[in-house]
């Protein structure tokens, strides 16, 4: 069969094809990918023949290892992915406001967005905060703040998914605290924190504490989920900032495996658990850039690499414990000030990357967001392109329709060969946390971001509205504007929460905190728990831990 392919192969170049680019050349010499892997003109069974692609071990079905035809049997078919829009600004009211009205236009979960502040342990009254309060996400310095974001929100029906890392226990803990005064169960709640501070130090910079205490403080928040509120997805590990930053494709996932198997590891050693009791709740976070079938192919391999290093490197027998399920955000780097609106024909795109890779949940973007946080309008419009590839598209219908094209499978494979070298590297370095230590991941992440630029710059990489068809005129759409008066509101309850409260009762609580911090030993998600429920605020609890543990400093460096 194959020498028969092989035969007319040759026979098409010679007889169709030379004669037809004589008289028609292609565009360009070279067609590369985003990771600038050479995509040839078409692909056969030949390309896979030279993989040693074998049908059963690459792709299997849908819901069976190795997963790369998605982690459920039915996919969407059964159950669609979350619509989740990213949101959360000004003050509690703000968000309050702006969750319901996502839920009224078909938002069917919570992902809430938190300022500078709140991600870096400050209250908003501190001097270093002053700024920045409500600025990028809903200003949290307590309980009270918490539960009017949630005012009017069933806690007990809702999933909530918070973007929250250094402060994660924090902020989780006023949740738990909240739902609990409602009459909801810790162990009822649906949702995930972030918790992954290994990518802070890699690509977003917003870490507190040396690596070594922060891992401990990550690795307890899972470890204190799994047993107390199984429901809850207790880290969300993240490779939407890697690329964010300027990661490749196969960084992206390498990275973000790399930083999994860490996590893991911690998690054995301080939790003394086997693998199979928490595994299940780990989940993934990735982004979706406009180059389809790459994109496509991306989440197809870190699936299936994921569940390799469950079954093979962790002993994992329980099969949950090898799906990668991860939410994708659309990718905010790809999003311009010029001509926005071609914005909302990028995120369509890169959304319909996600759902024919198999994300479990979406956020798209909207239009406006390389100009300011977005208006309503924006959002709604980002729901409704989620909606049309739902309902209109018929992409739910067959589960991994892209599934045997010879180009999709090729280029599954080739990012996975490329992803498996980077962790081989790393696991040569020591690991991940020696890895970050050393500034490789930093170090690559730079080197691939400055080499996309300079292709822009010179014209290589095409971005519309930018280096081609650009246009004049400056675009006229509404902007929103955080209210300037929300710092006010946000300190005057804040004073009045410290007024009103057993002064006595928070410090014994905090100093709880305190002992726990110096004791190894002990898991202190339990202790910030009690010190958040006895009213002591997000930046009491982080000052506490700042003393014990200090502050880092990335070297200059890095």
């Amino acid at each position: 069969m194959n020498e028969k392919i092989v035969q007319k192969l040759i026979e098409w170049e010679k007889e169709v094809l030379e004669p037809f680019i004589k008289k028609f050349p292609e565009r360009k010499r070279e067609f590369l990918t985003e990771e600038g892997i050479p995509i040839k003109r078409v692909y056969t069974p030949l390309d896979l023949e030279d993989k040693k692609w074998n049908y059963l071990d690459r792709l299997g079905f849908p819901g069976d290892y190795p997963f790369t035809r998605g982690v459920y049997p039915t996919m969407y078919r059964g159950r669609p992915w979350t619509i989740r829009q990213y949101a959360g600004f000004g003050s509690a009211e703000d968000t309050n406001q702006r969750f319901k009205y996502l839920l009224s236009v078909g938002q069917t979960g919570l992902s809430m967005a938190f300022d500078l502040p709140t991600q870096l342990g400050l209250d908003p009254d501190h001097k270093l905060a002053w700024y920045e309060v409500g600025k990028v996400g809903v200003s949290m310095p307590s309980v009270v703040e918490m539960d009017l974001v949630f005012r009017d929100i069933p806690m007990d029906k809702i999933s909530t998914s918070m973007t929250i890392n250094a402060t994660a226990i924090e902020v989780l803990s006023m949740y738990i605290v909240v739902a609990e005064s409602r009459g909801v169960p810790r162990s009822t709640l649906d949702g995930t924190i972030q918790n992954d501070i290994l990518k802070e130090y890699i690509a977003r910079k917003n870490y507190i504490y040396p690596p070594e205490p922060s891992m401990r403080y990550s690795t307890d928040a899972i470890i204190f989920c799994v047993r107390e509120m199984p429901k809850w997805n207790p880290i969300s590990i993240s490779g939407y900032h890697f690329e964010e930053a300027g990661a490749t494709p196969a960084m992206e996932i390498a990275f973000t495996l790399a930083d999994a198997i860490e996590y893991v590891k911690w998690v054995q050693w301080r939790g003394k658990i086997p693998v199979d009791s928490f595994a299940p709740r780990l989940s993934f976070f990735f982004a979706a850039r406009t180059n389809l079938f790459e994109q496509v192919a991306k989440f197809r391999a870190a699936r299936r690499m994921w569940a390799k290093i469950m079954k093979e490197r962790f002993g994992a027998k329980d099969p949950r414990s090898m799906m990668l399920r991860f939410h994708t955000q659309t990718a905010g780097v790809t999003l311009t000030a010029q001509q926005p609106e071609v914005n909302i024909i990028r995120t369509t795109l890169q959304a319909l990357a996600a759902v024919l890779g198999g994300t479990q949940s979406l956020h798209v973007n909207s239009y406006d967001e390389a100009l300011s946080l977005p208006s309503e309008e924006a959002v709604k419009l980002s729901i409704r392109v989620q909606q049309v590839l739902l309902y209109e598209s018929g992409v739910i219908d067959s589960i991994d329709p892209l599934g045997g094209s010879y180009y999709v499978e090729w280029l599954t494979d080739e990012i996975e060969e490329r992803a498996w070298k980077i962790i081989d590297y790393i696991d040569k370095l020591g690991g991940m946390l020696k890895a970050i230590e050393m500034g490789y991941p930093q170090r690559e992440i730079a080197r691939a971001a400055y080499e996309y630029q300079l292709k822009v710059e010179r014209g290589e990489i095409p971005v519309i509205g930018v280096n081609v068809l650009v246009e004049p005129t400056p675009p006229k759409i509404k902007i929103l504007k955080v209210d300037p008066d929300v710092r006010r509101r946000v300190i005057d309850r804040l004073n009045k929460l410290r007024e009103g409260r057993d002064g006595a009762k928070v410090r014994r609580s905090l100093d709880e905190v305190r002992k726990a911090a110096e004791n190894n030993d002990v898991n202190i998600f339990p202790y910030i728990l009690d010190a958040i429920r006895s009213k002591a605020t997000l930046g009491e609890v982080s000052a506490i831990l700042r003393e014990v543990w200090g502050e880092w400093r990335a070297p200059e460096a890095l």
